[in-house]
């Protein structure tokens, strides 16, 4: 299976996560700056709120590109298990990256909020959405940050993963929507016909035309929370 680009792939998940259209405790939240573009497809299908859940993957210092682990909002910070198996130190060799990367992490909430506080996520229902998963590290440390903010469901919804990362993320999840899981995996990119990078400026923009969008108190548009 090949996604023409992230729009259709958000499209083929609103499919599968129809029974949470309309209701008024749902909030979609992606983690930018790949997951926006499918999170809004979503957000739009099921008529619910759109934001954004900042999370940075945390690299090796002398190999940044490999996941060790994440980190997200409230500084909870997730291990890759398979990493941490190789290095006895993992922690500390992982503190000046999860510092540098909590930085950067601020830096992009306050750039895509432009002041406007996170969507309250205490007793709703989340839906958490990326463009694909690899290793699951980032996304589980979504998970963990929504369960300290109390969410009362945790829903992962991404179009591609690997069988495994779908088993590992079901552990900590309520749910996890994933409808391709090829193996061999390869890479998220490797299942798009369009994979393109999104960059900021992006973000604020699709960010501003779902708040346009967004009508108080209608029963056929998407309800503001």
């Amino acid at each position: 299976m090949l996604y023409h680009d992230r729009h259709e792939a958000g499209g083929e998940l609103a499919k599968l996560l129809h029974e949470y259209q309309d209701k008024p405790d749902v909030l979609v939240l992606a983690l930018p700056r790949g997951g926006l573009p499918v999170a809004s497809a979503i957000a739009d299908e099921l008529r619910a709120p759109l934001d954004v859940l900042v999370v940075r993957k945390l690299g090796l210092p002398w190999q940044p590109e490999l996941a060790a682990g994440a980190i997200a909002p409230g500084g909870i910070i997730v291990r890759n298990p398979q990493v941490a198996a190789l290095f006895q130190n993992l922690d500390k060799t992982l503190e000046q990256v999860a510092a540098r990367e909590l930085l950067e992490l601020k830096r992009r909430e306050n750039l895509y909020r432009a002041g406007r506080p996170a969507l309250d996520v205490r007793n709703r229902t989340v839906i958490l959405v990326d463009d694909g998963i690899a290793t699951g590290s980032t996304m589980e440390a979504a998970v963990r940050a929504m369960r300290a903010l109390q969410a009362r469901s945790v829903v992962v919804a991404v179009p591609v993963a690997p069988p495994e990362t779908v088993e590992m993320l079901s552990r900590c999840a309520d749910r996890v929507v994933c409808p391709h899981q090829p193996e061999p995996f390869v890479a998220v990119g490797r299942w798009y016909e369009e994979f393109p990078q999104l960059a900021d400026e992006e973000v604020i923009a699709i960010l501003a035309q779902d708040r346009l969008a967004v009508q108080p108190a209608s029963s056929d548009k998407r309800r503001a929370q």
